[in-house]
């Protein structure tokens, strides 16, 4: 493997470096995603709960230490929920934009190196076609053997390109995953959590 990246020539290098790029913000949006799963659904369950059974104040204390979106949501509506259950709905709207923004940040940059190592891929397989008829041209030599070589050598740049980006397209998807299924929570956790601060403000 080592020798066949050594033999692309240069343009091996930038789409190695595209693949670091993208797998690094892969990475970040997995992390990112992943530390926010630890409040979900149930956690806004209990906290609608508490809402119901001891009040704004007691649900409010039990979201100080939670992270993630669905925890960043219900601060948000609980720091509003005094004044209404109007208020708490317009700041569940607002801090609910503002998660979902936040879970797809950084995604163009992972399709940006999808795009790119392709197409970096075929550049350096033009340059390497260029190179390798000039070589048949300078050794007036236009044996099957000379031109099979020289072509095999081109190619490999736009093989590798080809697998950087089928193997980010692998990974953007499994975040994609991620973020759809966090999104659905994000609205199930919204209604839960109204309808208790409305019940609430009824009583």
């Amino acid at each position: 493997m080592v020798q066949l990246f050594i033999d692309g020539g240069g343009f091996m290098w930038p789409i190695l470096f595209i693949f670091i790029i993208g797998f690094v913000f892969v990475l970040e949006r997995l992390y990112h995603l992943l530390k926010g799963l630890s409040s979900d659904e149930e956690f806004a369950q209990d906290i609608a709960e508490t809402v119901t059974q001891s009040g704004i104040d007691s649900a409010t204390a039990k979201c100080e230490n939670a992270v993630g979106p669905v925890a960043n949501l219900c601060i948000s509506a609980l720091g509003r929920a005094h004044l209404g259950a109007d208020e708490a709905e317009h700041a569940l709207d607002h801090s609910g934009s503002i998660e979902m923004a936040s879970m797809e940040k950084n995604m163009t940059w992972i399709s940006l190196c999808i795009a790119t190592a392709p197409m970096l891929g075929f550049l350096g397989t033009v340059w390497g076609m260029i190179q390798a008829f000039n070589d048949i041209k300078m050794a007036n030599d236009i044996s099957p053997a000379v031109v099979a070589g020289g072509i095999s050598v081109a190619l490999l740049t736009t093989a590798f390109g080809l697998v950087v980006a089928v193997v980010l397209q692998i990974f953007q998807n499994a975040v994609l995953y991620i973020i759809d299924n966090q999104i659905v929570t994000l609205q199930k956790s919204t209604t839960v959590l109204l309808h208790a601060i409305k019940d609430s403000s009824n009583n």
